[in-house]
């Protein structure tokens, strides 16, 4: 197979990076994906980043013997922690995602944001130097999302829990003033209508989606890896974990999608 027809490789500490898939299918739909959803082991937040590091190594392996071309870590933790380890041991180009601060500090009118993420991305030395950039003219209000990923695993984005749960954490910011909400985690996404049912029409919520997918493109035109195919693209699913969830988020209804459960 000619590497322009080589798979582009996307993992996630689980289901959530889904969002990101969508957007890059949707942005380049000539391309063949291969999504590695590491269930068993979300979330990546509570880790330590060595453990962060070892995980991320192990998707890349998996997604690296499967002949992918290029690697999107579509996880805000995993990027933060150890994209700069992942760029040093191979030769394939890596895309990351990590949350659009610098995006909302353009955008805020009350040069006050808030950022809901794990506490792994929060922590991590590249947020730090992201969020130092911006100065001491924005205020940035950070909330750690604990036990959103959990319920987001388990299917239940519409429960009482998560509802509860996300108003915990977004009206403090409300109080603050905040009216840019940035979220720092590939799995919140898929809480967006509860969110801005919390939040009104007058805070901006702030995803990484759309310029991820737009990076993707840019690094493969630079590297001429683009498919130029006029097959149908296909998109192969692995999760090391009951796959209902990953199925209800994907939509199956493409002959070309195909999900497997696998342990790895």
């Amino acid at each position: 197979m000619e590497s322009n027809n080589l798979p582009i490789g996307v993992f996630d500490s689980g289901v959530g990076g889904t969002s990101i898939w969508k957007e890059i299918a949707s942005l380049l739909p000539n391309e063949n994906i291969i999504y590695l959803s590491d269930s068993k082991n979300a979330p990546y937040g509570e880790k330590s980043k060595q453990e962060i590091i070892d995980l991320s190594i192990k998707n890349t392996e998996f997604l690296l013997k499967l002949n992918c071309k290029i690697i999107v870590v579509a996880c805000n933790t995993a990027t933060t922690n150890a994209i700069k380890v992942l760029r040093e041991k191979y030769t394939q180009p890596f895309i990351g995602i990590e949350p659009a601060i610098k995006s909302a500090a353009l955008k805020t009118k009350t040069n006050t944001i808030g950022i809901l993420a794990t506490k792994g991305t929060l922590n991590s030395e590249l947020f730090e130097k992201t969020s130092n950039s911006l100065g001491h003219r924005i205020s940035i209000i950070e909330k750690v999302g604990k036990g959103l990923v959990e319920l987001i695993e388990k299917g239940k984005l519409h429960s009482n829990e998560m509802t509860n749960l996300l108003s915990s954490y977004i009206k403090p910011m409300l109080q603050n003033n905040v009216d840019c909400l940035v979220l720092g985690c590939t799995h919140y996404p898929y809480l967006i209508s509860q969110i801005r049912e919390i939040v009104g029409d007058t805070v901006q919520i702030i995803d990484s989606g759309e310029a991820v997918a737009k990076q993707t493109k840019n690094i493969l035109t630079k590297y001429k890896l683009l498919n130029k195919s006029k097959q149908e693209s296909f998109h192969q699913f692995y999760i090391n974990k009951e796959k209902d969830v990953l199925e209800m988020l994907v939509s199956k209804k493409s002959k070309s999608i195909n999900i497997i459960e696998k342990d790895f």
